[in-house]
Order: structure tokens, then sequence, then C-alpha cells
């Protein structure tokens, strides 16, 4: 390779996270030549990195499903690898009824390895963004740094999947501000930590978790009023939630300072699984999650901003390209608890293309954590399943707009074209 090397594509997908992945791949299947950039050596981003381990609120708390395509296939492939446990639906502390996955956060490399090369997108792993330049409300050309040295990329659609939108920034494009009383949700050190006695744990009564929970928190040893686990499958370990982190992620400097932090934290509450917990007297940490677990950073000014009202009301768009029914869960960047704000049992929200188009760019989508949506929306549709279902949209549209459109303006795509082709892909919305 050159000092600088020059590719052309369709779509070019920054971040290799599960809305990226979900994204490249949707826009490969239907015919475009994808580059997915990636800053490690492999994909799944929060659900891998961040070790996250359970994919959440795939149905409504009635069991109606609202999340189908390829975070479905995701499931049934991690399966196979004997990587994913069964649909199970638990009481969360609240009283709400969640329905989740658990699955191998290591399998699940092996799974989206496997979805990208069938699908015939060029992951570029091991490549950091230099920078983007812009013409006439267009992505021109993004520049990489790659163990190759500087690689430019010229895309007909931009994605923006990284989570911190590090290429729309660069782009020019607007973000949104935090309100006077909201502060960024905080950052997670996910690790796990085994053997435990899960029969013994899980028979603990609820009452007795949130007196320890409240134990652990008043002592020191946890930063967080909570003892929430996801298991491993097929093993006796479990990936632990019980960290917290105010941080703002796109501050280099403190994000380091946070990663030291976080371990910390994480290494203080095994100590007290082990001293206090029943079922986890047995146990010690056995790995940290690869990277922290990053709740919000930066959201991006879109066409359309959702907020909580338009997911509380649930009001009905015209150009909805995924539905969710997670609740509004906003941890509070201090103290051990958060903000809840429970949905019906038969509750389900829709999000619109529209939040996925970024004010300014007209060849340019977002995906996963960035979308278009006030802090207290984002709270509930930043979860991993509502992400790859975006994911999946994005990509699609991204197609659409190179298939037909000379231009690639996003913007123009036929949008019942594109709601018609993610149903026939397995999505599914509200009605």
């Amino acid at each position: 390779m050159n000092h600088q090397a020059l590719l052309v594509c369709d779509v070019l997908v920054c971040g290799g996270g599960v809305a990226g992945t979900m994204a490249a791949v949707s826009a490969a299947r239907h015919g475009a030549k994808v580059i997915l950039v990636e800053r490690y050596g492999f994909l799944g981003g929060n659900a891998t990195a961040g070790a996250v381990a359970q994919f959440n609120s795939w149905q409504t708390g009635s069991g109606r499903r609202v999340i189908g395509g390829l975070a479905d296939e995701v499931v049934q492939r991690l399966r196979a690898y004997g990587g994913a446990g069964a649909h199970e639906v638990f009481v969360m502390s609240t009283g709400h009824r969640m329905d989740r996955v658990e699955y191998a956060p290591e399998i699940l490399k092996l799974v989206l390895d496997d979805l990208v090369v069938e699908a015939g997108v060029q992951p570029l792993l091991h490549a950091s963004l230099l920078d983007v330049e812009c013409r006439a409300r267009r992505v021109e050309t993004v520049r990489l740094l790659t163990k190759s040295g500087i690689l430019a990329v010229r895309p007909q659609v931009l994605i923006d999947t990284s989570g911190d939108l590090d290429a729309l920034r660069q782009a020019g494009a607007q973000f949104l501000a935090l309100g006077d009383e909201e502060k960024l949700q905080p950052a997670t050190m996910m690790f796990r930590f085994g053997p435990v006695d899960f029969v013994r744990f899980d028979a603990l009564p609820k009452s007795d978790v949130a007196a320890l929970a409240k134990e652990g928190y008043a002592s020191g040893a946890l930063a967080r009023a909570a003892l929430h686990v996801a298991r491993e499958p097929a093993s006796q370990n479990g990936w632990f939630n019980i960290s917290r982190l105010a941080v703002d992620a796109t501050d280099a400097m403190a994000l380091g300072k946070a990663e030291i932090e976080g371990r910390r934290q994480a290494w203080r509450a095994a100590e007290f699984l082990r001293g206090r917990v029943p079922g986890c007297e047995g146990g010690r940490l056995q790995a940290f999650g690869t990277q922290l677990g990053i709740r919000e950073t930066r959201r991006v000014q879109g066409d359309h901003v959702l907020t909580a009202e338009e997911l509380l009301e649930p009001k009905r768009f015209t150009d909805a390209i995924a539905a969710g029914a997670y609740p509004i869960d906003i941890h509070a960047s201090t103290g051990g608890g958060l903000v809840y704000r429970a949905l019906g049992d038969e509750h389900a929200y829709e999000i619109p293309y529209r939040s996925l188009i970024p004010l300014g760019l007209d060849n340019a989508l977002v995906a996963g954590r960035g979308v278009s949506a006030t802090h207290e929306a984002l709270a509930a549709i930043r979860v991993m399943t509502i992400s790859m279902a975006v994911g999946q949209a994005a990509g699609l549209a991204a197609s659409l707009a190179c298939q037909s459109l000379q231009n690639a303006a996003v913007r123009d795509i036929d949008i019942q074209a594109l709601r018609k082709a993610l149903r026939e892909s397995g999505a599914i919305f509200k009605d």
C-alpha cells in the first residue's frame, strides 16, 4: 500500500458495534459494496468489548414481539454455537417484566464474523478515524489510520455507528445539548465472576437482594446499589453490571482515568460478592470488559428529534423503521439509583427514519446510541436490541439510496419501499 491508498465503496460504516454490523450486513445483502471500519480486531462494541452479555426487551410486557430481523438471526446463530440461552421473562426490581437473552460475548464475536463474511462486507479492523472531507452537504472522503498507513475511502453514503459519532463530528454535523438538569448517563465496567451457585443466588428473595445491594453501596464496596448479573450460557460464571462511572467518554484524558477506576470498582465489587452474597462465596473475578460500557455521549441533531413524550404516547410515524418496548431507564451520574419510567404491558413505540438523518448532510445516516433523540428518549432506545433494529434499517436505506438515486441522497428514498423491504427481511413494526 502506498502512503495514502484510495478505496471507493457504496456504503462506509464507521463503527463495528452491533448497530454498525447490522447496518453493514443489511446494506451488503441488498447489493451494496460495503466497508465496515472498527478500531478493535473484532466486532460487537458494547456487546463484546463492553461484555454486556444480554440482549434486553424483545417484546412488550404482554409478550408481543417488537424486535426481529437480523437481531433475531444473531440469537439463532449464537444458539447454534451454544452461546445463547433461551428467551426468558424476568421481573425487574421496579416491577417491569423484561424479556432477555443471555449470551457469551466471546461467541458473539464469531457470529458477527460469520455474518459479515457471508454477506460480502469488507471488514477493516484495527482502523481509526483520521478526518473527514465534505463538500456541498456531502461526505466525500473519510481518511483512516490503518496498520498499512493512511487509507482514504470515498463512499456514496456514510453511516456513523461509532456511538461517539466521531465521523459526523469531523463532517461538521450538529449535536443536541443536554438540558440544564441533565447529565450524561454514567458508564459501567462489566466483569466476569464465578463460579456462582445460581440455584442459591436466584433463590434469594428480592428484598434480600435489595438489602445486600444497599449494604454494599453504603459501605463503598459497590458503586451502584444493584446486584445485576447476566449468566454466561453453559457455565457457572456471570457478567456483573454493578459499577458506575460518571465520564464524558469523548474526553480522552477522562476516559483513561475512568477505565482505571472501573477496574478498581469491579475488584471491590467482586470482593463484596465473595464475602457477603449467598452463592458467590467460591467465586472470584475472572475478567474485565475490554472497555467501559458507554451509555451516552453525542446525540446528533437530526431531521426529527425523538422525545420521551412521543415514546410514552406512543406517537405513530409514517416513516417508522423500528419499534421498541424498553422503558425509560436513566442511570444517575451520582448516587446508587436510577430514574425509571415504566411502560404498560401492551406498550410499544416507534422510531422514525428522520431521526437517523443528520441535519446539513445529504449522504449520511446514524444508528446506535447517537441517533437524534432527547436525553430522556435515548434512555429507552439505546439498548442493543433496538440498536440492531435501527442499524438494519440504516443499512437498507443506504443501499436503496445508492441503487435508486444518482446522488445517493438519503432523504429522497422511497420510505414505503424501505418499510416493505424491512418487513421482508424480518423486521417488526408496531402495526
